[in-house]
C-alpha cells in the first residue's frame, strides 16, 4: 500500500471513533489509577477499567439515537444518580468531600458524542486539560499558598485597565495636526502597567530568581522603551543593581530583533542593509547584558537584606504608566512641529526626534512607502532613530533609578548610542 492513510480510510469511521473513546477512557482511568495509588483512603471511584467502561456506555447510548439523544441522555441522569449515591456515601462515611474523579467521570462519559461532533483538536485539548488538572492538585495548592489576599483587586484592576476602559476609548486624533488619539494615549498606559504586571507576575509566582530578565527580553518584544522606564523606576525596590541593568540592556538587545523582523518583513532590501549593524547593536548589547548578569553574580556572594523585587510594591505602577502617557503625547507633538518645520526633506532630522517617541510607527512607515530617496539614507534613518531612542532610555533610566544604578546605565547607553552614532556615519 503506498500510503499508510489508505488503511485507516478503509476502517469504518464508526471504529475509529470506538477505538478513541476506548483510548481517550483508559487514559484518563489510568490517570486516576495513579492518583489513588498512594492512597490510604477506603473507598475510591474507579479507576482504568471503571472509566474505560464508562466510555464505552456512552458511546453504546449515543450511538442508539444521535439525533434524540435520548438513550444517552437517559444513561448519564442514571450515571450522575449514581455518582451523587456514592459520593454522599463517601462525604458521610469517610468525611471526604472532593468531586473530582465524579466530574472527571462524566467527562468520559461525554466523550463519544464529543468524538462525533466536535473537531479532532478539540477533542484532544479536552483530554489533555483533564489529565493535566488532575495531575497538578499539589502543584495548584502550593500555587494558591502565594496568593495574597489583594492578588485578585489587582488582577480586577488591570483588567479594567486593559479591557474596559481602553475598549471604549475613541481612536480618533485630538487634532488634525496631530495623529496622538485617546486611545493611543491608554494603549502607552497600559503598556507600561501591563510591562510592570508582567513582571510581578513572573517575579512572584514563576521565577523568583529570573523574573527581571525575563521582564527584559518579554517586554522589549513590545516596547523597550516602557520596559525601560518601569525597571528604571522598580530599581528603588531592588539591591540588584546589576541585574536591573542587564534586563534594561536585554529589552534594548529585543528592539534591534524585532525592528530586523519588520524591516524583513516589509521591505527585504533595506532589512539586508541594516542586518550588519542591527546583528551587532544586538550582539554588543547582549555581551553588555551579560558582562552586568556576571557583575549580579559575582555580587550574589555578599549580603543582600533586600529581596530582588519587593512583592509588596505596586504591581500596576499605574502613576508611573500615567507619567509616561503624558511624555508619549508631549514628545507626539514635538516630533509633529519638527515635521511641520522641516517636512520631507528634514528626514534625517525627524529620524532623530521620532527616537523620543514610539518608533515603530516611523520605521514601518519607511518600510511600506514608495520613496524616491536612496535607500542607504533610509537605512541610516532607522538607525538614527534606534540611536535617539536609546539615548532617551538612557534619560529615563537615570533620571527613574536610583543613584548607584545610573552610572551601569550611563555606560551601557553610551556603548549602543556610539555605535549607533558610528553606523549612521558609515551609512
Amino acid at each position: 500500500m503506498e500510503n499508510p492513510g489508505d488503511l485507516v480510510n478503509l476502517l469504518p469511521a464508526d471504529l475509529i471513533k470506538f477505538v478513541l473513546v476506548v483510548l481517550f477512557s483508559l487514559l484518563i482511568g489510568l490517570e486516576q489509577r495513579r492518583q489513588f495509588l498512594n492512597s490510604t483512603i477506603g473507598s475510591r471511584f474507579g479507576t482504568d477499567r471503571t472509566f474505560s467502561l464508562i466510555g464505552i456506555l456512552g458511546f453504546i447510548l449515543y450511538k442508539l439515537a444521535p439525533d434524540t439523544l435520548f438513550p444517552f441522555l437517559g444513561g448519564g441522569l442514571v450515571l450522575g444518580l449514581f455518582l451523587a449515591v456514592f459520593y454522599f456515601n463517601k462525604s458521610f462515611q469517610q468525611k471526604e468531600f472532593s468531586i473530582t474523579s465524579i466530574v472527571v467521570a462524566l467527562i468520559t462519559y461525554c466523550l463519544a458524542p464529543l468524538i462525533y461532533t466536535q473537531t479532532d483538536w478539540l477533542v484532544i485539548l479536552i483530554v489533555v486539560a483533564v489529565l493535566i488538572l488532575v495531575e497538578i492538585k499539589e502543584v495548584l495548592f502550593d500555587f494558591s499558598k502565594k496568593i495574597d489576599d489583594n492578588e485578585f483587586i489587582t488582577l480586577a484592576k488591570f483588567l479594567v485597565i486593559a479591557g474596559v476602559i481602553l475598549p471604549l476609548l475613541p481612536n480618533t486624533p485630538f487634532s488634525e495636526t496631530i495623529s496622538i488619539t485617546p486611545y493611543k494615549f491608554w494603549v502607552a498606559i497600559v503598556a507600561v502597567s501591563g510591562i510592570s504586571y508582567f513582571s510581578y507576575l513572573l517575579q512572584k509566582f514563576i521565577f523568583p530568581n529570573s523574573g527581571i530578565l525575563l521582564t527584559g527580553i518579554l517586554g522589549g518584544l513590545y516596547s523597550s522603551t516602557a520596559t525601560t522606564f518601569i525597571l528604571a523606576k522598580k530599581s528603588k525596590e531592588s539591591e540588584r543593581d546589576y541585574k536591573i541593568t542587564a534586563a534594561i540592556i536585554l529589552a534594548t538587545t529585543m528592539m534591534f530583533i524585532r525592528i530586523f523582523i519588520l524591516a524583513y518583513l516589509f521591505n527585504k532590501s533595506i532589512a539586508m542593509q541594516l542586518a550588519p549593524s542591527l546583528t551587532i547593536l544586538a550582539f554588543l548589547s547582549a555581551i553588555i547584558a551579560l558582562y552586568f548578569i556576571w557583575l549580579d553574580n559575582k555580587q550574589r556572594n555578599k549580603p543582600i537584606q533586600q529581596s530582588e523585587m519587593n512583592s509588596l510594591s505596586n504591581p500596576l505602577e499605574f502613576k508611573t504608566s500615567f507619567v509616561f502617557g503624558i511624555l508619549f503625547i508631549v514628545f507626539a507633538f514635538l516630533t509633529v512641529f519638527i515635521n511641520s518645520q522641516y517636512g520631507s526633506s528634514g528626514i534625517q532630522i525627524l529620524s532623530f526626534v521620532v527616537g523620543v517617541t514610539d518608533i515603530d510607527p516611523f520605521i514601518i512607515n519607511i518600510f511600506q512607502s514608495k520613496w524616491t530617496i536612496n535607500e542607504g539614507i533610509l537605512a541610516t534613518a532607522v538607525i538614527n532613530a534606534v540611536t535617539s531612542n536609546n539615548l532617551l532610555k538612557m534619560i529615563y533610566g537615570m533620571i527613574l533609578s536610583k543613584k548607584s544604578i545610573r552610572k551601569p546605565i550611563l555606560l551601557g547607553f553610551s556603548l549602543l548610542i556610539l555605535t549607533g552614532l558610528m553606523f549612521s556615519l558609515i551609512f
